[in-house]
Protein backbone atom coordinates (compact mmCIF):
# COMPACT_ATOMS: atom_id res chain seq x y z
CA UNK A 1 0.00 0.00 0.00
CA UNK A 2 1.69 2.87 -1.33
CA UNK A 3 2.40 5.55 1.75
CA UNK A 4 0.32 3.35 4.21
CA UNK A 5 -3.14 4.48 2.33
CA UNK A 6 -5.37 2.27 4.31
CA UNK A 7 -8.49 3.65 2.29
CA UNK A 8 -8.78 4.96 -1.05
CA UNK A 9 -11.82 6.47 -2.97
CA UNK A 10 -11.51 7.55 -6.62
CA UNK A 11 -13.82 9.09 -9.09
CA UNK A 12 -17.00 8.02 -6.79
CA UNK A 13 -20.08 8.88 -8.16
CA UNK A 14 -23.19 7.73 -6.40
CA UNK A 15 -26.92 8.61 -8.13
CA UNK A 16 -30.68 8.26 -6.22
CA UNK A 17 -33.07 7.22 -9.45
CA UNK A 18 -31.97 10.35 -11.72
CA UNK A 19 -30.03 12.46 -9.15
CA UNK A 20 -26.05 12.10 -9.08
CA UNK A 21 -26.01 12.61 -5.32
CA UNK A 22 -22.05 12.38 -5.31
CA UNK A 23 -19.89 13.84 -8.59
CA UNK A 24 -16.66 12.47 -9.17
CA UNK A 25 -15.27 12.15 -5.59
CA UNK A 26 -11.42 11.43 -4.17
CA UNK A 27 -10.00 11.56 -1.27
CA UNK A 28 -7.85 8.86 1.47
CA UNK A 29 -7.30 7.47 4.64
CA UNK A 30 -3.83 6.70 5.99
CA UNK A 31 -3.11 4.19 8.32
CA UNK A 32 -2.88 6.16 11.99
CA UNK A 33 -4.66 9.06 10.95
CA UNK A 34 -7.65 11.32 11.81
CA UNK A 35 -9.62 12.76 8.56
CA UNK A 36 -12.95 14.70 9.00
CA UNK A 37 -14.82 15.00 6.07
CA UNK A 38 -17.24 18.47 6.95
CA UNK A 39 -20.05 19.78 4.57
CA UNK A 40 -23.60 21.31 5.44
CA UNK A 41 -26.90 18.90 5.28
CA UNK A 42 -27.34 17.10 1.91
CA UNK A 43 -23.20 17.97 0.42
CA UNK A 44 -23.46 13.98 0.00
CA UNK A 45 -21.06 13.03 3.23
CA UNK A 46 -23.09 10.14 4.29
CA UNK A 47 -24.03 9.20 0.61
CA UNK A 48 -20.36 8.71 -0.08
CA UNK A 49 -19.90 6.37 3.50
CA UNK A 50 -22.93 4.26 2.29
CA UNK A 51 -21.15 3.78 -1.01
CA UNK A 52 -17.64 2.97 0.58
CA UNK A 53 -19.61 0.46 3.49
CA UNK A 54 -21.31 -1.32 0.48
CA UNK A 55 -24.66 0.52 1.22
CA UNK A 56 -25.52 2.35 -1.65
CA UNK A 57 -24.42 1.02 -5.18
CA UNK A 58 -21.47 3.10 -6.66
CA UNK A 59 -22.50 4.54 -10.41
CA UNK A 60 -18.87 5.54 -11.47
CA UNK A 61 -15.12 4.99 -9.60
CA UNK A 62 -13.96 3.27 -7.48
CA UNK A 63 -13.10 2.37 -3.45
CA UNK A 64 -9.94 0.17 -2.17
CA UNK A 65 -9.30 -0.96 1.01
CA UNK A 66 -5.84 -1.79 1.96
CA UNK A 67 -4.72 -1.82 -1.72
CA UNK A 68 -7.56 -3.96 -2.95
CA UNK A 69 -10.98 -2.92 -5.00
CA UNK A 70 -14.25 -3.62 -2.68
CA UNK A 71 -16.58 -1.66 -5.04
CA UNK A 72 -19.72 -3.96 -4.53
CA UNK A 73 -18.69 -5.95 -1.67
CA UNK A 74 -21.52 -5.67 1.50
CA UNK A 75 -21.12 -4.52 4.45
CA UNK A 76 -21.05 -7.85 6.22
CA UNK A 77 -18.03 -8.63 4.29
CA UNK A 78 -16.84 -5.17 4.26
CA UNK A 79 -17.03 -5.63 8.52
CA UNK A 80 -14.95 -9.03 8.50
CA UNK A 81 -12.11 -6.56 6.68
CA UNK A 82 -11.52 -4.37 9.02
CA UNK A 83 -13.80 -1.48 7.83
CA UNK A 84 -16.71 -0.72 10.20
CA UNK A 85 -19.51 2.34 10.00
CA UNK A 86 -21.30 3.62 12.81
CA UNK A 87 -24.16 5.32 11.14
CA UNK A 88 -25.73 8.23 11.87
CA UNK A 89 -28.97 7.91 13.65
CA UNK A 90 -26.79 5.53 15.58
CA UNK A 91 -28.66 1.87 15.05
CA UNK A 92 -28.31 0.52 18.04
CA UNK A 93 -30.44 -3.43 19.11
CA UNK A 94 -32.84 -1.42 21.01
CA UNK A 95 -34.52 -4.73 22.78
CA UNK A 96 -31.09 -5.42 23.58
CA UNK A 97 -29.15 -4.37 26.31
CA UNK A 98 -25.91 -2.78 26.89
CA UNK A 99 -23.46 -5.91 26.45
CA UNK A 100 -25.63 -7.63 24.09
CA UNK A 101 -25.21 -4.80 21.72
CA UNK A 102 -21.38 -4.62 22.43
CA UNK A 103 -21.46 -8.93 21.83
CA UNK A 104 -22.81 -8.15 18.74
CA UNK A 105 -19.98 -6.21 17.47
CA UNK A 106 -17.96 -8.67 18.45
CA UNK A 107 -19.74 -11.29 16.40
CA UNK A 108 -17.46 -11.81 13.40
CA UNK A 109 -14.50 -12.61 15.68
CA UNK A 110 -13.68 -15.96 16.81
CA UNK A 111 -10.85 -15.20 19.15
CA UNK A 112 -11.21 -15.85 23.25
CA UNK A 113 -10.85 -12.00 23.96
CA UNK A 114 -13.84 -10.31 23.79
CA UNK A 115 -14.89 -10.43 27.43
CA UNK A 116 -11.46 -8.46 27.50
CA UNK A 117 -12.95 -5.37 24.83
CA UNK A 118 -16.04 -5.25 26.94
CA UNK A 119 -13.95 -3.70 29.93
CA UNK A 120 -11.78 -1.73 27.75
CA UNK A 121 -14.77 -0.13 26.19
CA UNK A 122 -16.40 0.17 29.71
CA UNK A 123 -13.33 1.94 30.37
CA UNK A 124 -13.54 4.44 27.40
CA UNK A 125 -17.45 4.35 28.64
CA UNK A 126 -18.19 4.47 32.47
CA UNK A 127 -21.90 5.33 31.73
CA UNK A 128 -22.33 1.83 29.71
CA UNK A 129 -20.74 0.22 32.57
CA UNK A 130 -22.94 1.11 35.05
CA UNK A 131 -25.90 0.26 33.08
CA UNK A 132 -24.39 -2.70 31.60
CA UNK A 133 -27.76 -4.80 31.85
CA UNK A 134 -30.06 -1.83 30.45
CA UNK A 135 -31.92 -2.57 27.28
CA UNK A 136 -30.42 0.20 24.80
CA UNK A 137 -33.82 1.29 24.05
CA UNK A 138 -34.33 3.22 27.27
CA UNK A 139 -31.30 4.99 27.16
CA UNK A 140 -30.81 8.60 25.52
CA UNK A 141 -29.05 9.69 22.24
CA UNK A 142 -25.92 10.15 23.81
CA UNK A 143 -26.02 7.21 25.68
CA UNK A 144 -27.06 5.09 22.20
CA UNK A 145 -24.32 7.27 20.50
CA UNK A 146 -21.50 5.88 22.84
CA UNK A 147 -23.29 2.62 22.74
CA UNK A 148 -22.96 2.18 18.86
CA UNK A 149 -19.15 3.32 19.28
CA UNK A 150 -18.03 0.85 21.61
CA UNK A 151 -20.19 -1.28 19.52
CA UNK A 152 -17.68 -0.47 16.25
CA UNK A 153 -15.16 -0.84 18.45
CA UNK A 154 -15.21 -4.58 19.27
CA UNK A 155 -14.93 -5.50 15.72
CA UNK A 156 -11.43 -4.26 15.72
CA UNK A 157 -11.82 -2.00 12.62
CA UNK A 158 -8.72 -1.37 11.26
CA UNK A 159 -10.99 1.68 9.86
CA UNK A 160 -13.87 3.16 12.13
CA UNK A 161 -16.23 5.09 9.98
CA UNK A 162 -18.10 8.22 12.02
CA UNK A 163 -21.43 9.27 10.56
CA UNK A 164 -22.67 12.47 12.39
CA UNK A 165 -21.66 10.78 15.99
CA UNK A 166 -22.66 14.64 17.57
CA UNK A 167 -26.05 15.33 15.56
CA UNK A 168 -29.00 16.07 18.03
CA UNK A 169 -27.18 16.03 20.77
CA UNK A 170 -26.42 18.06 23.99
CA UNK A 171 -23.49 20.29 23.81
CA UNK A 172 -22.34 18.34 27.22
CA UNK A 173 -22.89 14.73 25.24
CA UNK A 174 -21.21 16.68 22.35
CA UNK A 175 -18.02 17.66 24.27
CA UNK A 176 -18.15 13.97 25.65
CA UNK A 177 -18.20 12.44 22.16
CA UNK A 178 -15.71 14.23 20.78
CA UNK A 179 -13.33 13.57 23.56
CA UNK A 180 -14.17 9.99 23.29
CA UNK A 181 -13.00 10.44 19.19
CA UNK A 182 -10.35 11.77 20.11
CA UNK A 183 -8.85 8.90 22.73
CA UNK A 184 -9.81 6.40 20.18
CA UNK A 185 -7.83 7.55 17.98
CA UNK A 186 -4.59 8.08 20.04
CA UNK A 187 -4.99 4.69 21.07
CA UNK A 188 -4.12 4.06 17.06
CA UNK A 189 -7.10 3.30 15.32
CA UNK A 190 -7.60 5.04 12.37
CA UNK A 191 -10.68 7.24 11.89
CA UNK A 192 -12.80 8.89 9.28
CA UNK A 193 -15.15 11.51 10.86
CA UNK A 194 -18.24 12.63 9.04
CA UNK A 195 -19.55 15.74 10.72
CA UNK A 196 -21.21 19.14 10.29
CA UNK A 197 -19.87 20.56 13.53
CA UNK A 198 -17.19 21.65 11.28
CA UNK A 199 -14.83 23.12 13.86
CA UNK A 200 -14.82 20.22 16.02
CA UNK A 201 -14.27 18.16 13.77
CA UNK A 202 -11.36 20.07 12.12
CA UNK A 203 -9.80 20.65 15.69
CA UNK A 204 -9.43 16.85 16.10
CA UNK A 205 -8.10 15.90 12.25
CA UNK A 206 -4.95 15.49 11.11
CA UNK A 207 -6.04 16.36 7.52
CA UNK A 208 -9.54 17.42 6.13
CA UNK A 209 -12.24 17.31 3.03
CA UNK A 210 -14.79 20.02 2.59
CA UNK A 211 -18.00 18.73 0.50
CA UNK A 212 -20.23 20.82 -1.00
CA UNK A 213 -23.21 19.84 -3.60
CA UNK A 214 -21.63 16.05 -4.27
CA UNK A 215 -18.04 17.11 -4.61
CA UNK A 216 -14.95 18.13 -2.70
CA UNK A 217 -13.96 21.28 -2.90
CA UNK A 218 -11.31 21.68 -0.32
CA UNK A 219 -8.42 19.81 1.40
CA UNK A 220 -5.86 20.04 3.57
CA UNK A 221 -4.20 19.86 6.88
CA UNK A 222 -7.36 20.14 9.60
CA UNK A 223 -5.76 23.08 11.61
CA UNK A 224 -4.77 25.21 8.36
CA UNK A 225 -8.73 24.42 7.20
CA UNK A 226 -10.00 25.66 10.69
CA UNK A 227 -8.28 29.08 9.69
CA UNK A 228 -9.49 29.32 6.09
CA UNK A 229 -11.13 32.34 5.83
CA UNK A 230 -13.71 30.32 3.33
CA UNK A 231 -14.08 27.87 5.83
CA UNK A 232 -14.65 30.14 8.55
CA UNK A 233 -17.41 32.22 6.34
CA UNK A 234 -19.65 29.00 5.36
CA UNK A 235 -19.38 26.98 8.11
CA UNK A 236 -18.43 28.69 11.47
CA UNK A 237 -20.39 31.85 10.88
CA UNK A 238 -17.74 34.34 10.52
Amino acid sequence: MADNILLQVAGLKVAYGGIQAVKGVDFEVRAGELVSLIGANGAGKTTTLKAVTGLQPIAVGDVMFMGRSIKGQGAWDLAKQGLVMVPEGRGTFTRMTITENLMMGAYIRKDKEVEADIEKVFALFPRLKERRHQLAGTMSGGEQQMLAMGRALMARPKVLLLDEPSMGLSPIMVDKIFEVVNDIHRQGVTVLLVEQNASRALELANRGYVMESGLITMEGEGRTLLTDPKVRAAYLGE
